[in-house]
């Protein structure tokens, strides 16, 4: 039966293209793609839309919380001997996300039905991701499902401890720059005109820095305040509308990865997503191919993704997994150089968890450095700006009593 896949690709002027094509399996987009001479780095089935939006089977509401809750709880009983239908049966009434209860029931049904669980959950791709489906496909094929899920809740935990990190070195910067912004915006509009109302009343030659200052104000109160807040809005609109397209988001992509302190953020926590992930998938028994294509899905970042893409076709080609690596110039020397010592030995899942554990230290590290050293610039800029609009306001006030003095 025919399916609709998205693709991006290369062409053989070294620019990327991406679409849609209507083919009976993956192999077959792939041919096509050969025929119009593009190299195929990302092929993927498109969801199919639901279709009952009321069922809540789309991932809203279930957080990384419930599934790490829902998998540990489920490998418990399976390693007690429960059959897995009564322990999913059990897990439906008692999970606290109604939308992942509902899904579960779907599930169980499916299994009842003769599924296996990984076919079943790879009818719900919002709810449990590839890896998910494909790490409890390993699980079911080698008889250590309890194990599986263990190592997947293990993995979500981290998972979710690095997003935190993350979020967290984003939004103080945010939050203390806009209610900088804010404060500065209120003195500015509301309370300089007031000062200014005076000083016209007096007459006189009035010191350049407050003429600066009240000549802000009178804009940004009247139609300079009204641009702004269109600048900023159309920028919004128009990085959404950049992010919508293939090349927008390898363009956006790659300038944040090149940002001076953000983008070796950035890079670390790419390495650190990427180790873990493909550590987790190959110890679990998912072969290597399968893993680079399942960690590209997840990198979050197109120029990491089309690295890893790349990288997979070069190891399809009997490549090692270092060399290609080494190439890329996406990760750090130290990184393929532990890869290439991990391949070497037949330990390369071992490996790849000892990166990614030394890189949660270093965005844990890179997160502390980032706000010890934004939070002095910030209150600077804060302190610096409010300062000589005070003093500006001032400076007539202190020229009027020197005179009458």
């Amino acid at each position: 039966m025919a399916s609709v896949f998205e693709w991006s690709g290369k062409t053989s002027r070294g620019t990327v293209e991406s679409g849609e094509i209507t083919a009976d399996s993956r192999e077959d987009v792939i041919a096509q793609l050969k025929k119009r001479n593009i190299s195929a780095t990302l092929v993927k089935q498109k969801e199919a839309k639901p279709l009952f939006g009321g069922l809540g089977l789309g991932g809203g509401g279930i957080k990384d919380k419930d599934i790490v809750i829902f998998t540990r709880q489920f490998a418990t009983m399976i390693d007690a001997g429960l059959p897995l239908v009564q322990a999913l049966e059990i897990l439906a009434t008692q999970v606290e996300s109604k939308a992942l209860g509902r899904a579960i029931q779907v599930i169980k049904s499916d299994v009842e039905s003769g599924s296996t669980y990984a076919d079943a959950l790879r009818k719900h791709p919002k709810v449990f991701t590839d890896l998910y489906a494909n790490m409890v496909a390993a699980g079911e094929s080698g008889g250590i499902l309890d194990t599986i899920l263990n190592r997947l809740a293990a993995y979500i935990e981290k998972s979710m401890k690095l997003k935190k990190k993350v979020k967290g070195a984003m939004v103080y910067p945010i939050v203390v720059s806009s209610i900088a912004i804010l404060v500065i915006a209120i003195i500015m509009i509301f309370v300089v005109p007031t000062f200014a109302k005076m000083f016209t009343s007096m007459g006189g030659t009035l010191p350049l820095p407050t003429l600066l200052v009240m000549k802000t104000s009178h804009f940004l109160a009247g139609i300079g305040g009204i641009l702004c807040g269109i600048g900023i809005a159309a920028f919004i609109v128009g990085l959404k509308q950049i992010r919508k397209s293939e090349k927008g988001k390898i363009a956006t992509d790659r300038i944040l990865l090149k940002l001076p302190v953000f983008g070796i953020l950035l890079r670390k926590v790419a390495v650190a997503k990427f180790t873990r992930t493909l550590s987790t998938l190959i110890s679990s028994g998912v072969p290597i191919l399968e893993g680079l294509e399942i960690t590209a899905k997840t990198a979050g970042n197109k120029v990491i993704e089309y690295a890893v893409m790349d990288i997979r076709t070069a190891v399809s080609e009997g490549k090692t997994l270092a060399e290609p690596l080494l190439k890329s110039k996406v990760f750090p020397p130290m990184v393929t150089h532990m890869i290439a010592v991990g391949e070497s030995t037949g330990a390369l899942d071992t490996m790849l968890s000892k990166i990614a554990d030394f890189y949660d230290d270093e965005v844990d590290n890179a997160v502390s450095n980032l706000t010890a050293m934004m939070e002095p610039m910030l209150m600077v800029f804060l302190g610096g700006s409010v300062g000589f609009i005070v003093i500006a306001m001032y400076l007539p006030i202190f020229k009027l009593i020197t005179l009458i003095h």
